[in-house]
């Protein structure tokens, strides 16, 4: 199963120096049974989309956590990771997963991460992602302003590369 973990750079240099990672709380996103009953329509590459997505709002989570850690970049991390211990947990959201333990480095099938421009919008928005759940207009904005920035694509082999230039 194709699961997209929230992450940050910090958890990427964890992954390439110890070559695995225990993704915080095992929650990951995929392309759940319930994720596609939820959707009238949509193809899974759509769907799959969705599921990296939340992943990404996740993320902002974890960086906001870590803002007092100066080393810690404020971008947005999704780690797409082929695995077989995913569990569907649709009592927490319709794509939500657990895994049984961590990923290895050979799981990982790509890597999504913002690029720097999008610093200032993703840092602003990490300070208000708990208010934009609860359907504040000024917050949503703000997590729009990160959202409207597209994730590049990294090939796993790419990653000490990406690592070193950060």
């Amino acid at each position: 199963m194709r699961v997209y973990l929230p992450g940050t750079i910090g958890m990427l240099r964890r992954l390439v120096a110890d070559g695995r990672l225990q993704p915080p709380g095992g929650t990951g996103f995929a392309l759940t049974p319930a994720l596609r009953e939820s959707y009238l329509s949509g193809d899974t590459e759509e769907l799959e989309y969705v599921a990296l997505l939340d992943a990404a709002r996740a993320s902002l989570r974890l960086i906001g956590a870590a803002e007092d850690d100066a080393k810690e970049l404020p971008r947005r991390v999704v780690i797409s990771v082929d695995v077989d211990n995913a569990t569907p947990r649709p009592d927490l959201d319709a794509p939500v997963v657990k895994l049984s333990g961590p990923i290895s480095y050979e799981d990982v099938a790509a890597v999504h991460v913002d690029a720097e421009e999008a610093e200032e919008a993703v840092r602003a928005a990490a300070r208000v992602i708990d208010a934009a759940d609860l359907g504040d207009p000024d917050a949503e904005f703000v997590l729009g302003e990160a959202e409207d920035h597209e994730l590049a694509w990294y090939a796993p082999q790419e990653l000490p590369f990406l690592l070193d230039l950060l």
